[in-house]
């Protein structure tokens, strides 16, 4: 099934010149860039995004209002990508949130190596360069925190399934 997905490349990712590294591996593996723009969040966009119920039931709101703090400090990459399970393809490639426990060749195991203890013993977010929606509810609300539906376009390209099926009829 064609879905789509979110992906942030976290302020972290950004200011380390290493944004389009991060997008280009989904892009290897057969996901769509559906939409791709540089913000730098507001409060709103960033609390939209990551909502306090969601946080609140796993963590703290001291952990909350981090994670809203890193968010808004500096420019996000915004991207959203469409494939044959995109949001399960995404998260595979980020890897587990805590970046010491990601693995080599995930995104987070590749460029990150921050641990839940130390962050939280400075009182600040765990700077793990991307983000990925977690599930289909997560990504439609997601995309839409951050595109309007006429900046999320759709096209064909030579790889998409249609073609290798022969359904498609262009």
């Amino acid at each position: 099934m064609i879905e789509s997905t979110l992906v942030l490349v976290k302020p972290d990712g950004v200011a380390r010149g290493i944004a389009t590294s991060v997008l280009s591996r989904f892009e290897r593996v057969g996901l769509k860039l559906s939409a791709i723009k540089m913000v730098h969040p507001t409060a709103e966009q960033a609390k939209s995004h990551y909502l306090q119920e969601d946080i609140a039931t796993r963590h703290s709101e001291a952990i909350w209002l981090q994670l809203i703090d890193y968010l808004t400090e500096a420019p996000v990459l915004v991207a959203a990508f469409s494939g044959v399970g995109a949001i399960e393809i995404a998260r595979k490639i980020a890897g587990p949130t805590e970046p010491r426990t990601a693995p080599p060749g995930t995104i987070r195991g590749d460029y990150c190596h921050q641990s839940y203890a130390v962050c939280n013993a400075a009182g600040k977010a765990v700077r793990n360069v991307i983000h990925a929606s977690a599930d289909e509810a997560d990504a439609e609300r997601e995309l839409s925190v951050w595109f309007s539906r006429g900046e999320i376009l759709s096209y064909r390209r030579t790889d998409d399934y249609e073609h290798y099926l022969g359904t498609d009829h262009d």
